[in-house]
């Protein structure tokens, strides 16, 4: 069976992989009774976003090209470590990210870290 360029295979795994998509988003809809999320979940889900940010942000300060950085000439190790102190001593995101980037973009833009 072939379906113009898209082989049998193809358009069968796409068809599955929909059909788990709606069952796994209708699942809520198509129980009788409320459910709710064990209290360790919920603890849980208060963490996910950190652990998700942190597992984006961290390889781009630590690695170059697949690779670890290797000197301390790097602007975004300063830059990272800058708005780390500031969040340990203010707190808050916006100026976590200010004080990063203050210290960031001179060493980046200026002396070519």
């Amino acid at each position: 069976m072939n379906f113009g360029q898209t082989d049998f295979w193809t358009v069968a795994v796409i068809v599955g992989l929909a059909c788990v998509t709606v069952l796994t988003r209708c699942f809520f809809f198509i129980l009788d009774r409320a459910w709710t999320l064990p209290e360790w979940a919920h603890r849980a889900l208060h963490y996910a976003p950190v652990a998700a940010l942190a597992a984006v942000i961290a390889p781009e300060v630590v690695m170059t090209q697949g690779h670890l950085v290797s000197t301390w000439l790097d602007a975004r190790l300063y830059g990272a470590l800058a708005g780390g102190a500031w969040y340990f001593w203010r707190g808050g995101v916006l100026g976590t990210m200010l004080a990063g980037m203050a210290v960031y973009l001179p060493l980046h833009l200026l002396l070519g870290w």
